[in-house]
């Protein structure tokens, strides 16, 4: 007499690989979230794009001109090679405790 064949020993032994499968996608996923995908960060332009920045004189506040356009009264061009970038960057942080005064020098901020 042939007796049926039990699969069940057969499909058991998948069911260890489809586990660890399944923990090596959750700790995947999980390390994703706890690091918040670090070495991929976001940089934000000043202004953008077809504008350049412009300081407001005697302050710290700036504005975005189209670069078919001169900066409005009270407002000048940064100056050369002293440019924010991106939000952050090294003249961004730089020029939020200087400006320049009427005279066009680089003064701190009262």
């Amino acid at each position: 007499m042939i007796t049926p064949r039990n699969d069940s020993r057969a499909t058991s032994g998948l069911w260890p690989q489809k586990a660890r499968i399944a923990a090596v996608l959750a700790s995947t996923v999980a390390a994703l979230a706890l690091t918040g995908c670090a070495g991929w960060e976001y940089r934000e332009n000043v202004c953008g794009s077809g504008e350049y920045p412009v300081l407001a004189v005697g302050s710290t506040g700036s504005a975005c001109v189209s670069d078919k356009e001169e900066p409005s009264a009270g407002y000048v061009r940064y100056p050369k090679g002293r440019v924010p970038q991106e939000v952050g960057d090294k003249w961004d942080v730089y020029w939020e405790t200087h400006t320049l005064d009427e005279d066009g020098k680089t003064v701190d901020v009262p």
